[in-house]
C-alpha cells in the first residue's frame, strides 16, 4: 500500500499550548518556567494593522527681485513688498516669525544693482496657505512668484503613527486571543510576551514623479502622494486562566 501523500503546510494564527509537567510534578500544579516563575496554559496569536496619515506641514517659498539703477532704490523695492508678505502671512496665515525664514541676496550686475529675496514659510492649516497665496497672487501680481506648496511630516507625526499602528496590532492580537479562549471556555489572562516583528513605511506615490511640490500635481494629488503608510505585525503570549477555578468548583459541587 503506497504511503499517503504528505500534507500541505497550514498557516496558523492561533495556538493553543499547554506545557508538559516535568516529571514528579503533581498534575493539578502549573511546571514552573526556565526564568523560575510559574506558567501554565498559553495562547499564542499574531496581530496585524495599517494606518495612513496625511502630511501635517507645507513649505512655501515667495521669492522677490529688484533691478535698478541705484542701489537704494533697488533694496526699498524688495523691502516693500517683503513687509507686505510678511504682514499678509502674519494675518492670513497665522503664522509666527518662527515659521518664516528670510534669504536676502544684494548684487550688482553692469551698470545696476539687484536685490532678491526668499521667504520659506511653514504652514499647518492648508485652507490658510491656499488663502494666503491666492492673496499674495492677487495683489502683488508679476512682481512676486510663489513655488508651490511641499508637503511633508514632522518626525513627531511619524512618530506617533508608528506607535499607533503597533498599538492597533497588539489589540487585534488580544481580540483574537480573547476570541479564542471564548471559544473553548476559557478566560484570557495577561500578556507573557508581546512582540513587534515587522513595520512597513511607505509613501503615496504618483507615476512618473516623486516630488509632491510638482506644478503638474493637483492639490489633492499633492497631498496624495505625500500621505506616509505604516504597517504593523505583533506575536503575542497571553496565558489562559479560569481553569483551577472550573476544577475547584466540580470538587465543591461533588462533595
Amino acid at each position: 500500500m503506497p504511503p499517503p501523500p504528505p500534507l500541505s503546510p497550514t498557516r496558523v494564527f492561533a495556538e493553543l499550548v499547554s506545557p508538559p509537567f516535568p516529571s514528579g510534578t503533581a498534575s493539578d500544579e502549573p511546571p514552573r518556567a526556565a526564568e523560575g516563575g510559574p506558567f501554565g496554559r498559553e495562547v499564542h496569536v499574531s496581530g496585524s494593522a495599517e494606518l495612513s496619515a496625511g502630511p501635517d506641514r507645507a513649505k512655501v517659498t515667495v521669492y522677490l527681485k529688484s533691478r535698478k539703477g541705484e542701489a537704494g532704490a533697488a533694496r526699498g523695492s524688495v523691502a516693500r513688498r517683503l513687509d507686505y508678505v510678511a504682514q499678509t502671512v502674519r494675518q492670513r496665515g497665522g503664522i509666527s516669525e518662527n515659521d518664516v525664514t528670510v534669504t536676502k541676496n544684494f548684487s550688482r550686475i553692469d551698470n545696476a544693482y539687484k536685490m532678491e529675496a526668499e521667504i520659506c514659510i511653514i504652514f499647518t492649516d492648508f485652507g490658510k496657505m491656499q488663502d494666503t497665496c491666492n492673496h499674495l497672487v492677487e495683489k502683488l501680481d508679476k512682481s512676486v512668484i510663489i513655488s508651490s506648496p511641499h508637503f511633508y511630516h514632522t518626525i513627531e507625526a511619524v512618530d506617533a503613527l508608528r506607535r499607533q499602528v503597533c498599538v492597533s496590532a497588539v489589540r487585534s492580537a488580544q481580540q483574537k486571543a480573547q476570541e479564542v479562549c471564548q471559544l473553548f471556555g476559557h478566560s484570557l489572562g495577561k500578556p507573557l510576551l508581546i512582540k513587534e516583528e515587522e513595520v512597513k513605511e511607505s509613501e503615496g506615490h504618483l507615476e512618473d514623479h516623486t516630488d509632491n511640490s510638482s506644478d503638474l500635481f493637483s492639490f489633492q494629488q499633492k497631498l496624495q502622494s505625500a500621505t506616509i503608510h505604516v504597517s504593523s505585525r505583533v506575536f503575542a503570549i497571553f496565558e489562559i486562566k479560569g481553569e483551577k477555578k472550573r476544577k475547584k468548583a466540580a470538587l465543591i459541587k461533588g462533595n
